[in-house]
């Protein structure tokens, strides 16, 4: 089961999330709580081993903005949340990084439909941490895709089992109070290879 933990802002969160093996780390370069600058990214990366993919997360930028950002930030993967048109996934090939296509539930759930590599399928409010029904989009979604939205180490587990995703997303659902705490990052993780 592929872990991505998202929107991660301090030295101890990205260790913990490291340590109980997340696949991959998201920072949020969008404007947003979780929001931190390119160098504040760049800096919380370097500590990062390469298997593990870092995510710079973009929603409505432009592909210039989301390139600059990025090469400033020097991130693994990029993450477009949100409508974002195919001519957007198209001009940022020349990357040469692994694109997340990350949408709701209505959008076309085929990974690799806008030449993305992942696919997230996210709660109709991004973010927010509240639950939606997950069985609506059983063998709806293919290929690479993650679950995401409202799930935490109470539920991930169930909706694994429910749905079947390559992977899971998770970003509020691992805080206490908005910030994200390192035993709620451990349990879930374990949670979701169990």
């Amino acid at each position: 089961m592929f872990v991505k933990i998202c929107g991660v802002r301090e030295p101890e969160h990205v260790a913990a999330a490291v340590e109980a093996g997340a696949d991959a780390v998201g920072f949020v370069l969008t404007r947003s709580k979780r929001q931190v600058t390119p160098l504040k990214a760049r800096e919380l990366a370097e500590s990062i081993p390469s298997h593990v993919l870092t995510v710079g997360v973009f929603s409505g930028e432009s592909p210039d903005a989301v390139r600059a950002a990025m090469l400033e930030a020097g991130l693994r993967g990029v993450q477009l949340h949100g409508r974002h048109p195919q001519s957007d996934f198209d001009a940022l090939k020349d990357l040469g990084l692994p694109l997340i296509r990350a949408v709701a539930s209505d959008a076309d759930l085929r990974c690799g439909a806008y030449g993305e590599s992942m696919l997230i399928v996210d709660a109709p409010k991004p973010g927010s941490g509240e639950p939606w029904d997950w069985s609506a989009i059983a063998g709806r979604a293919s290929g690479q895709w993650m679950l995401a939205g409202g799930l935490g180490p109470g539920n991930v587990a169930r909706a694994i089992a429910e749905v079947r995703p390559w992977g899971v997303d998770v970003s509020s659902g691992v805080e206490r109070d908005g910030v994200k705490d390192p035993g709620l990052i451990r349990r879930f993780i374990s949670a979701a290879r169990s």
